[in-house]
This record gives structure tokens, C-alpha cells and sequence, in this order.
């Protein structure tokens, strides 16, 4: 199974930025990457009255929406936790995800003076690196907010090391 890494960080610290620019940094040496954003709210990601919408409404457990390259999938799920869901991730190196700072997973906090006074992780519950633009220490590899090359060596090196002769 693949090792889950979450971004973490209070509401409007800049995760998804970070997922953003961290993903083509990955993807660029050769890492297939899954993510899981966690949502707060219950969520359709299909529009009513769509047809996959009308097969969901009535009562399918699973609905998959497939066309030339791509394919979305509605499925019945009951629990929110991080290794449920990893199933659906076999085909990929990595599962980056967005939100999920209770779960018991290896964490990249995401912290802007601009946007909050304190970071989240002031316990470091499973915190690996601060990515910031401050110059606070919470012990652990810090990084600023555009090392995302950086921050993609400290990834590949702790979670992502295989043979070379496997990549691609």
C-alpha cells in the first residue's frame, strides 16, 4: 500500500497552493500521486438530474462516469478514515492528502504569517516538516513556501525511496 502524507494547516494557510505545486514536482521524477482532499461537509461531486446523479438516486452503491481518459467513481463509503480509502489508491507511489490532521499519518503543516498567529502543530503529533514563511521552530525540517523542490527531496528520500529501475 502506499504511504499517506497529509497537508495540513489552518483555513486559508495555503495547502492546496502547496498540493498544487507539489504534485508536478513529483510527477516530473517519475511518482504516480493519489490525493484525498477531506471535505467537512457532505458533498456531489455529480450535478442533479445528471444521469450518473439519477443512478446514484436510485440506490446504486457504485457509479463510475467513464470516458476517453478518465473516469469518476460515486461509491457508497461509510468511514472517513485515512486507510479506508486506500484501496482505491494500489496504482500510485504516494497519497498526498489535503486536511486530516487527527489521523495518525506523517504531516506537512503549511503555515503563513499573513493568515494565522500560531501554527496548528504546536504538539508535534506526527508532524514532519513546517512549510512557512516564518521563522518558527517546531523541530522538525523547515521549508519556505516556494522550496518545493527542496520539499519534494525531503518526500522522495523518507517515503518514496525505491529502485531507480522502477520508476516508469
Amino acid at each position: 500500500m502506499p504511504q499517506i502524507i497529509s497537508i495540513v494547516g489552518k483555513s486559508g494557510s495555503g495547502k492546496t497552493t502547496l498540493i498544487e505545486k507539489l504534485i508536478p514536482e513529483l510527477k516530473k521524477r517519475g511518482y504516480r500521486i493519489g490525493i484525498i482532499k477531506h471535505a467537512f461537509h457532505k458533498f456531489d461531486i455529480d450535478k442533479k438530474g445528471k444521469d450518473s446523479w439519477r443512478h446514484k438516486a436510485a440506490g446504486a452503491d457504485t457509479v463510475i462516469v467513464a470516458s476517453g481518459g478518465s473516469i469518476a467513481m460515486m461509491k457508497d463509503h461509510h468511514s472517513e478514515r485515512l486507510d479506508s480509502f486506500q484501496t482505491y489508491f494500489q496504482d500510485v507511489d504516494i497519497i498526498i492528502t489535503e486536511g486530516y490532521k487527527r489521523e495518525n499519518k506523517p504531516k506537512i503543516e503549511v503555515f503563513r504569517a499573513t493568515a494565522h498567529k500560531t501554527p496548528l502543530s504546536q504538539e508535534n503529533n506526527g508532524l514532519i516538516a513546517l512549510v512557512t514563511d516564518t521563522d518558527t521552530d517546531l523541530n522538525v525540517p523547515r521549508f519556505g513556501l516556494e522550496e518545493i523542490g527542496r520539499l519534494a527531496d525531503f518526500i522522495e528520500e523518507k517515503y518514496l525511496t525505491r529502485d531507480i529501475g522502477t520508476i516508469m
